[in-house]
């Protein structure tokens, strides 16, 4: 059992940046020092801050490190998360930008969709042309150092460069091409290789919700969701199944619609974080097996993106302290209208021009020193 106790704290620790502790905790046997033990006693548990994408994946690769069951596990996680198969031709391979060998940093693109509507064969992993568009769209920068995390969220009616399409918004990639002809495009955008891919359907947020036996959230801006008769009231409010769903997806109930719906999502992730790594959940196996059982048919990675790899970068980021993510929005050049009616959002080539050099000279850090975040 004491395994199991200092696992789960040091996860919580590699995670969430500090737990507080109670008189018993300290006189339990633990690896961390007693001065770290009495440091995390006297600061307030961090706030999590993170993003719908990266961090139910990470939450449940963590979970597979918690304890003896380790294997059976990531063995449920590898069969059950789909794989995406990006298939370029030598001549899209060819025309991708090359990495520094010596470049140690790494992007991943996360994505958001929502298959509900869609029974096409390739609706799992979207490797090809597909009757639908990305709810969400992220580029997460991991420094060579491992010093820090910097998400990127991409607007989805950004008007860009598709290649061989022309110009459209940013989530129509994904229906003309896929989570390939997507990768493709922001590597267009930013002159940089993506590394790896992670997707997940937004009906993994009801099953863990449901795993959960519900997640409590508080919530800011009382609401109805559109087509429905869910109401949210302002305050605490416990979300579960159908619920939980609606509250992160929702947008057309808010004025600012998807900045709202983005922050709904952050609220709803770091809820369920808190829950997910307590103490009660990472120390009983069946209630984890539960949860990675129940949400990982809904994930989906590139080829080179398994268990085994993202517990590894885990260890890796493990003293990044999560309360100080570095997140943020990129900036856009106003509101317009396309040629074809569309209402759309104009591309700001300064800001591109910027953080393109930011990742291929790994400097994200200075850069945002020089463009603080409005949000």
């Amino acid at each position: 059992m004491h395994e199991v106790t200092w696992k789960v704290r040091w996860l919580r620790r590699m995670f969430l940046g500090g737990v507080e502790m109670n008189s018993n905790d300290a006189n339990q046997d633990s690896p961390i020092s007693r001065s770290a033990q009495f440091g995390a006693a006297r600061r307030k548990k961090k706030r999590v801050r993170t993003i719908v994408l990266s961090t139910l994946s990470v939450l449940l690769v963590a979970a597979m490190g918690a304890g003896y069951y380790l294997f059976n596990l990531q063995h449920a996680f590898n069969s059950k998360t789909n794989t995406v198969a990006l298939n370029f031709t030598q001549e899209q391979e060819d025309a991708r930008p090359v990495k520094d060998p010596d470049d140690g940093s790494m992007n991943i693109l996360l994505v958001g969709v929502d298959h509900a509507d869609d029974d096409s064969d390739q609706s799992a992993a979207l490797d090809g042309a597909v009757s639908q568009r990305s709810d969400s769209m992220m580029l997460v920068h991991i420094p060579e150092d491992r010093s820090q995390i910097y998400i990127m969220s991409a607007v989805r009616d950004m008007y860009v460069d598709i290649p061989g399409y022309g110009k459209n918004k940013l989530n129509a990639a994904v229906s003309l091409g896929g989570i390939p002809l997507l990768v493709q495009t922001m590597e267009g955008l930013f002159d940089t290789k993506v590394d790896h891919v992670a997707m997940i359907d937004f009906d993994g947020f009801k099953e863990l919700s449901t795993a959960l036996g519900g997640v409590t959230v508080q919530n800011d801006i009382p609401f109805t969701a559109h087509d429905t008769d869910y109401f949210y009231p302002k305050g605490e409010i416990n979300l579960e199944g159908d619920r939980a769903l609606r509250f992160v997806r929702e947008r057309k109930s808010f004025t600012n619609g998807d900045y709202q719906r983005v922050a709904n999502q952050r609220k709803f992730i770091a809820a369920a974080a808190n829950q997910m790594l307590s103490a009660d959940t990472l120390a009983n196996p069946v209630k984890l097996y539960d949860i990675v059982d129940k949400v990982s048919p809904y994930l989906t990675f590139d080829s080179s993106f398994d268990a085994a790899t993202l517990v590894g970068l885990g260890m890796q980021l493990k003293n990044v302290d999560t309360d100080n993510l570095a997140m943020f929005t990129m900036p856009t050049a106003g509101s317009s209208t396309s040629a074809d009616g569309q209402s759309i959002e104009l591309a700001s080539e300064q800001a591109i021009e910027q953080i393109r050099e930011a990742l291929k000279t790994d400097t994200m850090d200075e850069y945002l020193k020089e463009n603080p975040p409005q949000e």
